[in-house]
């Protein structure tokens, strides 16, 4: 089954995310400092990247 035209995109290689996924967040978190490690990775604080 073929996707709709209208849903695809002329190439999202230059769209910066506004989320990260939790592997980006930790690693974040211990470049910041603010890892503390045995944490678990659950629950973790809201991160905007720089």
């Amino acid at each position: 089954m073929s996707q709709h035209r209208s849903l695809k995109t002329a190439g999202s290689v230059g769209t910066k995310r506004s989320v990260l996924k939790r592997g980006e967040r930790i690693k974040l978190m211990k470049a910041r400092g603010q890892w503390k490690e045995g944490r678990l990775p659950t629950g973790l604080p809201k991160t905007k990247s720089d």
